[in-house]
């Protein structure tokens, strides 16, 4: 089976993984991921990303000319593409840019054009209702028209293409797997006492942006309940954001300021120690939308990386019911109602009250974790997938 899958996504060689592993799983599989030739991650005025080619047995990256260079939606290729797709000739072709892009079109045209009969697949993560205006309407009509299947990163984003008319086979998987060699169990003593933890310290961890969005006021509000408890604990926010000053006046308010452990984002790769300082992670995320237009300001969580990043750690976590969270929790960690301090104050106490509880919850979500969201088993289930739609 050979696989095309186009994004700008895996410019990154850290993002391949997935697809390196799939064309490891069977000897018949070969895939090819375009990218653009030139890309500028953060806007014009960063810097420009210039790909090399790379190939590892039946794996390589292939940048490509592109249009747009800092539009996902708006990336199309050149006509080098057409060479590549006529000399691959792939079963399986699948465009990361969503129901709109306009890379999936122009795919869409040239697997019809050069006889190709590739099935055609897209990746969404957009998981908020919303109206077109033409032509873009016209536009998903004609890509939606002519895919044969659907990967969303969430359940919300499955609905949503279904109110949209798709009635196609669909797979809810994340984009990205969670690197087991990485986010592992992995005691940290040297680095609990080099950022003020206690051996006896129970710790609540966030990692992430600084924003109402993720619900850190809920997560201090919850906290403030805690002051009393006779169990010591700590608070330890990893990250940065607009949101760190109204975040110190309000530990101040509640009386919890010497609580609460602020460390700068730090490289990704040490990410996995400071995961592993926490007795639990925290995602309090929370829904911000209220219209269903493509245009109205609005958000929820759309997957929550860091959940699976945690349970790899074997850290039990605590989430919001925003969006996606409890569908990658499940049973295996405590969920509360978004918004709600008082609840996820209960959810707290229970972990730092039951240590056994929260070590089994930790098991749980390791398990679930390893069986679902490392890249090894996202790549199964892919390929599943696509065996699926080429044989029927």
């Amino acid at each position: 089976m050979r696989v095309l899958i186009a994004s700008h996504t895996y410019i990154v060689d850290l993002n391949c993984e997935k697809f390196r592993t799939l064309a490891q799983l069977e000897p018949d599989v070969e895939v090819t991921i375009v990218v653009p030739k030139r890309w500028r991650p953060g806007g014009v005025q960063n810097r420009t990303i210039e790909p090399v080619p790379r190939q590892e047995g039946r794996f390589r990256v292939v940048p490509m000319s592109n249009f747009s260079q800092n539009n996902q939606g708006l990336l199309t290729f050149g006509w080098d593409l057409v060479g590549l797709l006529r000399q691959f000739r792939p079963d399986v072709i699948q465009v990361e840019q969503g129901s709109k892009g306009l890379a999936y079109a122009e795919m869409i045209t040239l697997n019809k054009l050069l006889g190709l009969k590739a099935k055609l697949l897209f990746f969404t993560w957009w998981n908020l209702p919303y109206t077109l205006k033409f032509p873009v309407s016209l536009l998903e009509a004609y890509n939606l028209k002519h895919t044969d299947g659907i990967i969303s990163g969430n359940q919300d984003g499955a609905d949503v293409l279904r109110d949209r008319g798709y009635q196609g086979p669909i797979r809810v998987m994340p984009q990205l797997g969670v690197d087991e060699s990485l986010f592992k169990p992995q005691p940290q003593t040297d680095l609990a006492a080099q950022v003020g933890l206690q051996p006896e310290d129970f710790v609540v961890g966030f990692v992430g942006r600084f924003v109402e969005e993720k619900g850190l006021l809920t997560l201090l509000r919850a906290l403030g309940q805690l002051k009393d408890q006779p169990q010591p604990w700590k608070c330890l926010l990893l990250g940065r954001g607009p949101l760190k000053e109204t975040l110190e006046n309000l530990a101040v308010e509640l009386g919890i300021r010497d609580r609460i452990l602020w460390v700068e984002s730090v490289p990704h790769d040490d990410v996995p120690r400071y995961i592993n300082l926490m007795s639990t992670l925290v995602l309090p995320s929370e829904t911000t939308y209220k219209f269903k237009t493509l245009t109205a300001a609005g958000w929820k969580e759309q997957f929550g990386h860091v959940i699976i990043e945690a349970m790899a750690s074997q850290v039990p976590v605590i989430g919001s019911d925003s969006g996606e969270i409890p569908h990658v929790i499940q049973a295996a960690g405590l969920v509360f109602p978004e918004g709600q301090a008082d609840e996820l104050a209960d959810r707290l106490r229970e972990l730092l009250t039951q240590p056994d509880f929260a070590r089994d919850l930790g098991q749980q979500g390791y398990d679930r974790a390893m069986a679902h969201y490392t890249n090894q088993a996202l790549a199964r289930q892919t390929l599943d997938f696509y065996r699926e739609l080429v044989h029927g």
